[in-house]
């Protein structure tokens, strides 16, 4: 038997090993060359390889959850030329015959894109025992979770890939037949391995909570001026995309920065020196089907509202799509997060290590505000901000949200140049 041994190839930016998210071949599968054979989770992003060679799995490196590292053996082909043969002796667009005992599974020949993740639906047959169809990672895990079978699911894009909306609809269909099943579902329980970017994500949030001794400040804002300002602004663009508060708070915490630059600064621990930023990289939290990522606007300080505001819609759409780019998720040196309409009065973010200082956004509301001795409606915000302790006094902590507080209830001084 003539072997071959396809290796973790370097998925970049440093990256030194990577987390099985899942396998879409088995051992005994014949895979042609460029067939998917799996996804790889980094601490940026998921990738799907493609198997380099035609042949038949030997081994497979491990489960999903499993880690490996680069430069070690992933998959394990037979590529002897009966078994090459017999996999280019199928004909071209056509699906071998399925076994009495389940439908068959082919690998996918689409590029390596990755397309919108899907909320959750149900099927009364284990999605394991699905035909290999065309998804996301993201899809196939919710799927396998909710047990939903794939190939019951018509799909709408290229080469009927299938997208969120395709689950949507279809959960919809069967919300009927799923009504009889509410009584015993409530009944039930289940286990969900930690993996992927969930696993991450809880790492992450540990080691920034073990290692960082935060320190919270909370301060109100009057936006009542602001937000007039932004729905007039808005009553003149027509078709293109409304502004919402964000590019404003970012606008004003880069301003900011420029009197406070300890607060753009990361940590690197391993030398135990501090790096200070003199541009901003402004990391935006951002809830996708996936769990938090972080995307990057790199060089905030040289753009006006209109380009903060345009590159945190480009950025965070990428990010609940799957389509960004691993780069655009490293590298940020303070981050703006924001749990919007369902911000709360007050929060307590977590530090995006390396970073020192996370700007957290609470919900607008109205609320009676004394105002010169006269009780008046005003639309009031919440900041709610954490900073390392070890390196951002609380003097100076203060000083920055009193900053951006100033500019936030005097809008003008956002367009006036210091």
């Amino acid at each position: 038997m003539s072997e071959y041994t396809f290796k973790l190839p370097d998925l970049g930016e440093g990256t030194v090993e990577s987390e099985i998210a899942e396998w879409y071949i088995k051992v005994g599968d014949l895979v042609k060359e460029e067939d998917v054979v799996g996804t790889m989770m980094t601490d940026k992003a998921a990738v799907e390889l493609a198997s380099p060679v035609t042949g038949t799995v030997v081994r497979l490196a491990g489960e999903p959850g499993d880690v490996i590292n680069v430069g070690a053996p992933l998959v394990i082909f037979n590529i002897d030329a009966s078994d090459a043969a017999a996999v280019e002796s199928e004909p071209a667009n056509e699906e071998p015959p399925p076994p009495a005992s389940m439908p068959p599974e082919t690998g996918s020949t689409a590029p390596l894109v990755a397309e919108e993740a899907s909320s959750e639906a149900v099927s009364n047959t284990h999605p394991d025992d699905s035909v290999r169809v065309l998804t996301s990672p993201a899809i196939r895990r919710r799927a396998r979770e909710a047990n939903i079978d794939l190939a019951a699911v018509p799909g709408s894009g290229n080469n009927g890939r299938i997208l969120r909306k395709d689950l949507d609809a279809y959960l919809q269909q069967r919300l009927p037949e799923r009504a009889g099943d509410a009584e015993l579902a409530e009944s039930g329980t289940s286990e969900i391995r930690i993996i992927g970017l969930r696993r991450m994500i809880a790492e992450r949030m540990t080691r920034a909570k073990r290692e960082i001794p935060h320190f919270s400040y909370v301060e109100e804002i009057d936006i009542t001026a602001l937000d007039a300002l932004r729905q007039s602004l808005n009553e003149e663009r027509g078709a293109e995309p409304k502004l919402t508060l964000l590019p404003f708070l970012a606008l004003a915490l880069v301003q900011a920065l420029k009197d406070y630059p300890q607060c753009n600064t990361t940590h690197d621990s391993e030398r135990d020196v501090l790096i200070r930023h003199e541009s901003v990289h402004l990391g935006l939290a951002t809830q996708t089907p996936d769990g938090l990522k972080v995307p990057v606007v790199r060089h905030a300080e040289q753009r006006g509202l209109e380009g903060i505001a345009a590159e945190m819609r480009r950025l965070a759409d990428a990010a609940r799509s799957n389509k960004i780019k691993r780069h655009e998720l490293s590298g940020s040196s303070i981050t703006l997060t924001s749990l919007g309409k369902l911000g709360g009065i007050v929060s307590t973010p977590v530090i995006n290590q390396p970073e020192v200082a996370i700007v957290g956004v609470n919900r607008a509301v109205e609320r009676p505000v004394v105002i010169n001795g006269q009780v008046e409606i005003r639309l009031m915000m919440n900041l709610s901000s954490s900073f390392d302790h070890r390196f951002v006094d609380g003097f100076d902590a203060a000083s920055m949200i009193q900053q951006m507080k100033q500019r936030l209830e005097q809008p003008a001084k956002l367009f006036i140049r210091d």
